[in-house]
């Protein structure tokens, strides 16, 4: 296969921000070694004298166990992998530990974003793109990035989090050696102790002491994963009781002493200031302590959320309008017009000769729309914040530490290291917790109001409508077919700048490409002689960012909805074209044992239709099979069957549930859900009007995890992008009526 062009060495140090994916890490024992000082472990930084800290993730003391989740937790059980692959190694069992989620610190920098930053397809292990996986992961490494995104987490911390935990369990069982005078080759560890050879057991807590007075075994080795007792089998996530229960607390739930509540109303025009505001009505309601001008809107404080909310809502404010379209359809406009060399993004990838190719055999156009759509966890945007004359602390669920620490510093005037920041439980994200609306006027509230905790609550509504949406985009691809094979295929994509977005608003703009444009339209891995993907980036429309999937989740939908056009036009099955073509011998063994799962032996008929679709993202490839059938009321859709290699599953249950979860999220926004605008704001402001999937719509959804590829992938975007398209394709199948753009409620009626 070709790669794609080379990319800025500004993407690589410093566009870093956003992307994902990647492989277990290589090379992190550096940050283990460094770990053994005070400013390079966070950990050390006030440790009591009878506690050790081994390195960033591991800490004794004589009365608990923690070990540290450097990744935030958004629902996709990060809170409970991390810490499990540490106790893994330390021969911990679950109730021996405590759990808490990383601060800032360069020490927890991501080494899985290496792979997308790398300029080569996630197939290609030649040595000219692991060379520069290896670039990548230095500059990863010399900027200290810290950020949970791009189903990362794993492929971040596979390797890692083993060796910190090896360190650990090694280093206890020298203290044990020392202490007792027993041959360390004698020892061995179990359920948080070190065992003597008569059997005797000294409880890790008992040795923290012991182990601060000597240099942790940096050279211990993570164990075979034939050796797992924990890990590669059924297990119940750590946070799965908790949360049944009705016991954990997210960031919504938190409470401190004297703490007064806030709620916001702020411009509706995306970016754009407040002019004027008329607060008499508010000021005189129940409760309200504090009406207060923020940069792009007003806030009400109160002695609690609901007296906040009602208060915000009577506040008639003057918006400064939009810079981008005030109507809907003017963004479609933009975007049409958007297909120019002064728009011209990137031609990521060209094989062979497109033009010669598309005048060879049966042409195929086809155009391809996808909207707006919201992120819409249903935890709202919330923190809490503390604004003193010494500094601030700040309590908020978030995928990006450093950023928060800066952005929350600079709206509250103070310097960053000044800014201590608390992550808490998430409930949700899907790249919502990405963005940073509620950190800003958080910090804006809280320094008004100093030495008062503070605690803001977005209403759903507010929600809604200050939601960074994922990019709006259409594609115009042309191919050619000829004796029963496709001969050419030429992709091209407009959109709005999801990657790019993300970094404007950290404050890292780039001019460089954006590359998650790109995603799902130049990573295809089937066998066209004459191929073609470039992208153009349209100017002057919403805001937008990262969207679970982000490129993917469009680029995916238009590019494998157009293959199956010219399969059919070439008169080929769908699934045994897809294979035959595939280029790649493990995604090829995706795409066969989906075939399988399903027992695919062409058209089911009698109004029942099925479509398949293939798509690599982050790494990941993933293969889907959608069963629907027609009735007299609309499309049901019945059964949808998923192949996914990883490379190495580390959690079976949590494996099939994400598989799962990202497929109801899939459907349900590719059937239902559109944000569009009018006025300058969004139209949709609650869920009745940007709908999931129901539960008596979900499928039955079968999944098979792989485990062939020779890196370790993440998992919680890459189901996203197939369902789309293979449920298009099934659609067609069963009516006849191709669908090429999202939401499909538009064109047919579902139940």
């Amino acid at each position: 296969m070709d790669i794609a062009q080379g990319v800025s060495r500004r993407s690589f140090l410093v566009g870093s921000a956003a992307l994902a994916g990647g492989v277990a890490f290589g090379g992190y024992g550096a940050v283990l070694q460094a770990a053994e000082s005070a400013s390079d472990n966070p950990l050390a930084a006030g440790l009591a004298p009878d506690a050790v800290t081994f390195n960033p993730w591991v800490e004794i003391s004589a009365g608990k166990i923690t070990l540290i989740a450097q990744h935030a937790d958004i629902g996709q059980g990060t809170g409970s992998v991390q810490p499990m692959m540490i106790a893994e190694e330390m021969d911990l069992d679950p109730g021996q530990f405590e759990t808490r989620f990383a601060g800032p610190h360069p020490a927890y920098f991501n080494t899985g974003f290496k792979e997308e930053l790398a300029p080569f397809l996630a197939a290609d292990q030649s040595p000219a793109a692991e060379e520069a996986r290896a670039a990548a992961l230095e500059g990863l490494r010399k900027s200290g990035l810290q950020m949970t995104g791009g189903s990362s987490t794993i492929p971040d911390t596979y390797e890692k989090l083993r060796v910190a935990g090896a360190v650990a369990r090694e280093t206890l069982k020298l203290a044990a050696a020392k202490r007792t005078g027993v041959p360390l080759a004698d020892l061995r560890t179990q359920s948080g102790h070190v065992v003597l050879p008569n059997g005797t057991r000294i409880a890790y807590v008992d040795l923290a002491a012991d182990a601060a007075r000597i240099p942790p075994v940096l050279d211990a080795k993570p164990r075979d994963p034939s050796t797992w007792r924990i890990l590669g089998k059924p297990m119940m996530r750590l946070d799965i009781r908790s949360k049944v229960l009705g016991e954990l607390k997210f960031g919504i739930d938190m409470k401190m002493d004297g703490m007064l509540y806030a709620a916001v109303k702020l411009n509706p025009n995306k970016g754009q200031p407040l002019k004027s505001f008329d607060a008499a009505k508010a000021q005189t309601m129940p409760g309200v302590k504090k009406i207060m001008r923020l940069k792009n809107g007003v806030a009400a404080v109160a002695t609690n959320s609901w007296y906040a909310m009602k208060a915000v809502e009577t506040i008639d404010c003057e918006w400064a309008p939009s810079t981008y379209p005030a109507e809907q359809a003017d963004h479609w406009k933009t975007l049409e017009g958007s297909f120019k060399p002064e728009f011209l993004g990137k031609e990521w990838r060209r094989v062979g000769d497109v033009e010669a190719g598309l005048k060879q055999g049966k042409r195929v156009e086809a155009e391809y729309r996808a909207p707006y759509v919201g992120h819409q966890p249903l935890e709202p945007l919330n923190g809490v914040a503390l604004v003193t004359d010494v500094g601030m602390e700040i309590w908020v669920g978030h995928q990006s530490p450093q950023a928060v620490q800066a952005i929350a510093a600079a709206n509250a005037g103070l310097k960053p290291e000044q800014v201590t920041f608390h992550n808490q439980w998430t409930g949700g994200s899907f790249g919502h917790r990405l963005e940073f609306e509620n950190v800003r006027v958080l910090a804006e509230i809280a320094s008004q109001m100093r030495g008062t905790p503070i605690k803001l609550v977005f209403s759903r509504e507010e929600d809604f409508r200050q939601d960074i949406p994922r990019q709006i985009s259409i594609a115009r691809h042309k191919g050619s077919v000829a004796k029963g094979r496709i001969i050419s295929a030429d992709l091209k994509l407009a959109g709005t700048m999801p990657y790019n977005g993300l970094l404007e608003h950290m404050g890292m703009p780039t001019k460089d490409p954006d590359p998650q444009l790109a995603a799902g339209l130049w990573n295809v891995y089937y066998d066209i002689p004459h191929f073609r993907a470039t992208t153009f980036e349209a100017r002057n429309l919403s805001p937008c960012t990262t969207w679970r999937s982000v490129g993917a989740s469009t680029g995916g939908f238009f590019t494998e909805s157009f293959i199956d056009e010219m399969i059919h036009a070439a008169g080929l099955d769908p699934m045994k074209a897809r294979i035959e073509m595939c280029a790649v011998p493990t995604y090829r063994k995706v795409l066969e044992t989906v075939a399988e799962m399903s027992d695919w032996k062409g058209p089911l008929g009698q109004g029942r239709g099925r479509g398949v679709a293939f798509v690599e993202s982050f790494g990941t490839p993933v293969a889907e099979v959608v069963d629907v059938t027609a009735t007299p009321r609309g499309i049901r859709v019945d059964k949808v069957f998923v192949a996914v290699d990883v490379g190495k599953i580390i959690d079976p249950v949590n494996f099939e549930s994400q598989v799962q979860g990202g497929v109801v999220w899939g459907l349900g926004h590719a059937m239902n859900c559109e944000l569009t605008y009018a006025k300058g704001g969004v139209q949709q402001t609650n869920y009745n009007h940007h709908e999931a999937m129901r539960m008596y719509q979900c499928p039955v959804i079968t999944v098979r995890g792989l485990e062939n590829d020779p890196k370790v992938r993440g998992l919680g975007e890459p189901p996203v992008p197939p369902v789309a398209p293979a449920l298009a394709n099934a659609i067609f199948a069963a009516t006849g009526k191709r669908i090429r753009e999202m939401p499909f409620n538009k064109f047919v009626e579902f139940v």
